[in-house]
């Protein structure tokens, strides 16, 4: 739960000013629908989604059992990218606003209150924290989660006491609360006039505001596909079942549960707190007029990216004006203490993104023949991704601001996948009337992740065009990959189901020469096409011909293991390969294991008339097209024995 929470509750550490800067006074309302939204709508998403994904492909896995072809590999390979966009941009704005809290301590021995020298200090800052980051995994998973554990526990320690502190005061100070709910009567809110979508400050004009404002919020919800990302690393009980631990299942169903709810009491007291203490004018450069400040440079905005730091230390004014800390204590020390913790876990919380990372790339893309083989292991793959947060952190020079629209529409879009894939997946499992197949209650929360992502794009159009960047580059890189690495053997073995079909590949492996013909069934006759094999490849009568038919289920898929079957039929055997993604590999594959055992066998092919240009489109997208040629190509690349290879032989009618 800390490896995840580090991501979840790190948000504390810039979640309450955003939320002020987006909804103003109503951000407490605004975060109350949020919590709503994450209790009632995404924590029974991934409850579900935790039983159908224990192997941390979270909802991209199970869309990826319910789609096939070269259409369902595009949709994962888009929503990899949009899962890319939610992990790389933690990683990144996570250490930015962790930069945010260093630089802005008052120890800091530069000054900063010039803009430009600000974000100079901030990428420097943040590049040493994401190389850091990087150095933390190269030695491994499990060192990781236990400084996790120190980490969530301190911070989450530290954060209750300034919230604790917050809420005891206006307790005790209930003229506080009362000028915030004044203010929020009068609509004095401090959100932009032009971001108003209904006039008037009633209650129920409050409420549709802060219905529509809550997407603006919605970083809020990070955490659950990385709770579910990192489930191979959560312990089951040790009479599990491989195929469905529900040990494992179990304690990660408790892991989102527990994390949901510390989560959200965090998130309604530290937006109540921030709204009712710290003065607008150091949080955002909106007036209570809704109209935005100009010339106001980042310096005066004490409080921004750093709400609960601004308590902390004590930096919030009493009624002369002058700091009020809430507590004795609070001040200069306390705060760097505070602000240490809140700089460690959030330099922390790339640990989990970097986590559901490197759990997420190796089950798909090198799978997909997408991704060299070194993208399995795991030090390649950090060293890239720290390369890659190294340059998204120069792009946005550090701004936790410029990077909020991308994460959320990240995280977004993947919770709506979750939703859609619920749907879809109960669907299935369920007998019945239409009406009965639906998962209502899912079907609802769906539609409204599907609002709040839409509303989140609309406005802010930036996270898509990140996210895009993200996902072109996924699908540029996986498709050359793919193309690269079209003539690799990718074969994993065959299965074989019966007994008789097993004495028969061995008796036919064992003869002193085989000759194999591939046939496609429904064209002809096997008689026919025996005749003609043997009069255009003056083939001997007292030879053997094993027929052997190729059936491509999924042309798409890389790596397969196909099965075979050897039956009679016409008093010639046939040898009957279904489960394929390439005849071309399939036959290749059966005549290198052939090869292993005895002579190597002979393919005999007909002539084809098809074009160069034709026939590799037909063998990259749909495993067929000239399938001589390539054959003989795969055996020479696959075997580099001469006196190993199968021969091919081509003939045919002029």
């Amino acid at each position: 739960m800390c490896l995840t929470g580090v991501d979840y509750f790190s948000t504390l550490g810039y979640q309450p000013s955003i939320a002020y800067e987006n909804a103003g006074l109503l951000a407490p309302l605004a975060t109350i629908v949020l919590v709503m939204v994450t209790l009632f709508g995404a924590l029974p998403i991934y409850w579900y989604v935790c039983g159908r994904s224990h192997t941390g492909q979270g909802s991209i896995g199970m869309l990826a059992r319910l789609v096939s072809g070269w259409p369902g590999k595009i949709l994962i390979l888009t929503l990899l990218g949009f899962a890319a966009t939610d992990f790389v941009i933690t990683k990144t704005l996570s250490a930015a606003d962790a930069g945010v809290h260093l630089i802005t301590n008052p120890n800091w021995p530069v000054d900063v209150s010039d803009d430009a020298v600000k974000t100079r200090h901030a990428i420097y800052i943040t590049s040493f924290m994401l190389v850091l980051l990087g150095a933390s995994f190269m030695r491994g998973f499990r060192e990781v989660i236990g400084l996790a554990v120190i980490i969530v526990a301190i911070y989450m320690t530290l954060s209750a006491i300034v919230i604790g502190a917050g809420i005891v005061h206006l307790v005790e100070n209930p003229h506080q609360f009362q000028i915030f709910l004044d203010r929020v009567a009068a609509g004095e809110w401090h959100i932009k006039e032009s971001e108003r979508p209904i006039a008037g400050t009633g209650m129920w004009t409050i409420l549709a505001i802060s219905l529509i404002i809550f997407p603006k919020l919605a970083l809020g919800l990070s955490g659950f596909e990385t709770g579910v990302a990192v489930m191979p690393l959560v312990k089951g009980r040790a009479d599990d079942d491989h195929e469905e631990p529900q040990g494992r299942i179990a304690n990660t169903r408790k892991l989102l549960v527990v994390a949901a709810v510390v989560m959200s009491v965090y998130l309604i007291g530290s937006s109540v707190v921030v709204a009712c203490l710290v003065p607008p004018e150091h949080l955002t450069r909106v007036d209570a007029a809704g109209i935005e400040r100009p010339g106001v440079a980042d310096a005066e905005l004490k409080a921004k990216d750093r709400a609960l730091a601004y308590l902390a230390h004590g930096e919030n004014p009493g009624p002369d004006g002058k700091p009020a800390p809430l507590l004795p204590f609070f001040g200069a020390f306390f705060g760097t203490v505070y602000d240490i913790s809140t700089i460690i876990i959030l330099w922390f919380a790339g640990a989990s993104a970097m986590a559901g990372l490197l759990n997420l790339v190796p089950q798909y893309l090198p799978q997909y023949g997408m991704a060299p083989e070194w993208t399995r292991a795991t030090r390649p793959l950090v060293l890239m991704f720290t390369v890659i947060n190294l340059v998204v952190t120069m792009i946005f020079k550090a701004s936790v601001e410029a990077q909020g629209a991308a994460y959320a529409t990240g995280v977004l879009v993947l919770m709506t996948s979750a939703g859609v894939a619920s749907v879809i997946d109960i669907w299935h499992r369920r007998e019945g009337r239409w009406y009965s197949r639906i998962a209502w209650p899912f079907l609802f929360i769906t539609i409204v992740f599907i609002y709040t992502t839409i509303a989140n794009v609309y406005e802010k159009p930036d996270g898509i065009k990140i996210a895009a960047f993200f996902i072109v580059t996924i699908l540029a890189t996986s498709f050359w990959s793919r193309w690269a690495r079209s003539r690799e053997l990718r074969f994993a073995g065959f299965k074989i189901p019966d007994a008789g079909s097993q004495l028969m590949w061995d008796t036919i492996r064992d003869l002193d020469l085989t000759i194999l013909v591939p046939h496609r069934p429904g064209r002809r006759s096997l008689a026919s096409k025996e005749a003609q094999i043997r009069r255009e490849h003056r083939i001997p009568r007292d030879l053997m011909i094993v027929f052997v038919e190729v059936e491509v289920v999924d042309a798409s898929d890389f790596v397969n293991e196909p099965v075979l079957r050897i039956e009679q039929e016409e008093g010639r055997y046939v040898m009957k390969i279904t489960g394929a993604a390439s005849i071309s590999h399939t036959l290749a594959a059966v005549a290198l294991e052939m090869a292993k055992v005895g002579r190597p066998p002979e393919i005999h092919f007909g002539w084809t008339d098809e074009s160069p240009v034709s026939g590799t489109l037909g063998f990259l997208l749909f495993g067929e097209g000239n399938v001589p040629w390539m054959v003989r190509d795969l055996i020479r690349r696959a075997e580099p024995d001469e006196s190993k290879r199968p021969i091919i032989i081509i003939a045919g009618a002029a």
